[in-house]
């Protein structure tokens, strides 16, 4: 669907309230009607660019896979030393910190909801996190290449560690209403990269 400059602001304007009333209630207490209240749109409208409650969850989880891997910073560089690879983490340490460990809509929470719900969903969701280990793992790649990594350092491996850290420190941080979790997870993550220097 070719959209308009007006309609792109529209169907943004909408998936910025389906992401905002998720992650205060949820993906089952959040309906399309709650979505059009708070969007300022007709119903009309909120099903002409998501006809139905699952097309705008997968749109939600589309936009969230796309967003930085540390919520509510801009596009960090290239993850590609391990000062690099420290500032990320320190920056996700200090998101949590900010943000209290409330509860916001990430590929964790819905991840959490959704997974078991539907296959669709649930591809949607694998190739969301699959993209972000990829960021993960051409960083690493650059590491090695350049000597920074022993060339028997496992790429797959450690990106998976780095990113079930984040998501894991993420979980839990927001369950338990403190940014330890998230510090100790990649911290152990950030050592056991650490552990391949060249």
């Amino acid at each position: 669907m070719t959209l308009t400059r007006k309609g792109q602001a529209t169907r943004e304007r909408i998936l910025e309230a389906a992401t905002e009333l998720i992650a205060q209630r949820g993906v089952a207490g959040t309906s399309t009607e709650d979505v059009r209240k708070a969007a300022g749109v007709s119903g009309s409208q909120l099903y002409h660019y998501f006809d139905s409650k699952q097309a705008l969850i997968r749109a939600v989880i589309t936009r969230q896979a796309e967003a930085p891997l540390v919520p509510g910073r801009p596009i960090m560089g290239a993850l590609d030393s391990f000062d690099a690879l420290r500032a990320w983490a320190d920056a996700a340490t200090e998101h949590q910190e900010h943000n209290n460990g409330r509860g916001e809509c990430t590929l964790t929470s819905l991840a959490g909801e959704l997974a078991p719900a539907d296959m669709q969903t649930r591809e949607d969701l694998c190739n969301a996190f699959q993209r972000w280990q990829s960021l993960l793992h051409d960083g690493l790649q650059a590491m090695r290449e350049r000597g920074d990594l022993r060339p028997d350092a496992d790429l797959d491996e450690l990106s998976m560690a780095l990113l079930a850290a984040l998501q894991g420190g993420s979980l839990l941080s927001q369950t338990l209403r403190t940014a330890e979790p998230m510090r100790a997870s990649l911290n152990a993550a950030l050592a056991y990269v650490h552990a391949f220097a060249a």
